[in-house]
């Protein structure tokens, strides 16, 4: 009755702006309106901090013009390389700044000390960041009550452009991981970020331009005319909440309505890597998916954090609801990942924010399947209907997990998880309840939750969704 019910207020709240479209999208097909899907894109997915921070460096360091980053949060000296000498935030934007402009947009914090970080955390961290330096830091205070700017980009030159969910921060735990994991005594962190070139990558710069805009009144000189870079076509996609930018008065609702199109259109295999579960649309369809299966041979294969920082009890409480909708059938798994160490194991931390459908949709960005970020929260996703390149994502992250070649994950989706994913994971989870060490690092998500929690994830949209 709670989901219901959120799902009513929801619809009630985007009904009044002009976007309950996003709710009732058909299946397939891109999302609607402005950004359109842009064609002569390149498009790399950049598996874990290892791979993806250092190639972040290499962009910035190429800048001719001017850098512009937005964020959750920075650590000023938060390493972006490892190994000889790291390259140190700070240090590389100060000295950018003293030949481009480098300006950095960020999250201005909690107004109220009920969640990280606060308002004079961050103004603490501009400090340090900005000091004796040519970089420009604003903080954007124009949030939501209880939500947040979570959007992480990086744009150089209006020529290439990050987005992702890799924050450049060590708050919460270090970013940078490998894709091996292997075990540091601390989480271990496993996420992505998207390198764009071509046309997209104007949404990006004039998203950024739009925002700085609104914060410092600074009007940013207008974006420059992005040149065809490869074949590949791409959306950018949004959330901003309604009332918060005047450029934006109704909001943009359209990660959501590119989640429900692909959801809905799903044929045989959904995959998500999200740190949390909780959107009581989104679990709707996945419900109708288990109930009434498009295939015989359809999975639906989610990857979650073990411990959420915030939300697992209602992750949980969803994970139940779509055990209960699989019933015993088969179709769906949940599981999670852990780094050995000998006996001992530490959590590797599912930040990453990943949809792929039928190896012909892929969404990658910094928005999760909550509330927050499909309704409250700024975010940005990319969108690509690209066959080849969601194929091979999803390749390389199921190698990644279970422990296998390529070659090895290669088969038809659903023999690989039956073959491979159920049993290692389905296994690993014995091991962890019986004391004993982990052989493997996939791990199955035990389906159980407090029957109350349930209610939390719905109970918490209702209240501070306004």
């Amino acid at each position: 009755m709670v989901s219901h019910a959120a799902r009513a207020h929801h619809r009630r709240r985007l009904e009044r702006v002009g976007w309950v479209a996003a709710l009732d999208a058909p299946a397939g097909g891109w999302a609607a309106g402005e950004p359109r899907p842009r064609p002569g894109g390149l498009l790399e997915i950049l598996i874990d901090g290892a791979e993806a921070l250092p190639r972040m460096v290499a962009e910035l360091e190429r800048a001719e013009s001017h850098v512009h980053i937005a964020g959750w949060f920075f650590s000023p000296d938060f390493a972006l390389t490892r190994g000889g000498e790291p390259t140190i935030l700070r240090n590389l934007l100060a000295e950018l700044a003293e030949r481009v402009e480098v300006r950095v947009l960020v999250w201005a914090g909690a107004p109220l000390p009920l969640f990280r970080p606060s308002r004079s955390s961050v103004r603490r961290m501009r400090e340090r960041l900005c000091a004796g330096t040519q970089i420009r830091c604003a903080l954007d205070a124009k949030e939501r009550p209880m939500h947040c700017h979570h959007e992480k980009t990086i744009v150089v030159d209006d020529r290439v452009a990050f987005v992702g969910g890799i924050d450049l921060t060590s708050e919460a735990g270090d970013r940078f991981d490998s894709s091996r994991h292997p075990a540091r005594g601390e989480v271990g962190w496993h996420d992505a970020s998207a390198r764009i070139a071509g046309p997209a990558v104007g949404d990006v710069a004039e998203h950024f331009r739009m925002r700085w805009q609104e914060v410092t009144d600074e009007k940013c000189a207008s974006t420059a005319t992005v040149e065809p870079a490869g074949n590949v076509e791409l959306q950018i996609v949004r959330t901003v909440p309604e009332h918060i930018y005047a450029a934006k008065p109704d909001g943009d609702f359209r990660i959501l309505e590119s989640y429900v199109r692909a959801l809905r259109a799903a044929k045989r295999l959904i995959y998500l890597e999200n740190q949390f579960l909780w959107s009581p649309e989104i679990a709707a369809i996945l419900r109708d998916k288990l109930i009434r299966p498009p295939a015989d041979d359809f999975r639906l294969l989610i990857v979650l954090p073990a411990k959420p920082n915030a939300g697992g009890d209602d992750t949980r409480g969803m994970l139940g609801e779509l055990v209960e909708a699989d019933a015993d059938q088969g179709r769906l798994l949940a599981c999670t990942l852990f780094a050995r160490a000998g006996r001992l194991a530490d959590p590797v931390y599912v930040h990453a924010k990943i949809g792929i459908v039928d190896d012909t949709w892929l969404t990658v960005g910094s928005a999760n399947l909550n509330d927050h970020s499909l309704f409250n929260d700024t975010e940005m996703n990319v969108v690509t209907h690209d066959p080849a390149i969601a194929r091979q994502t999803r390749l390389r992250l199921w190698a990644e997990h279970l422990e296998l070649s390529i070659d090895q994950v290669a088969g038809e989706p659903a023999q690989v998880i039956d073959d491979y994913w159920k049993p290692i994971s389905k296994e690993q989870l014995a091991r962890r309840e019986a004391g004993e060490p982990l052989t493997h690092r996939l791990v199955r998500l035990p389906h159980v939750s407090r029957r109350s929690a349930r209610l939390l994830g719905p109970l918490q949209g209702l209240l501070v969704d306004g």
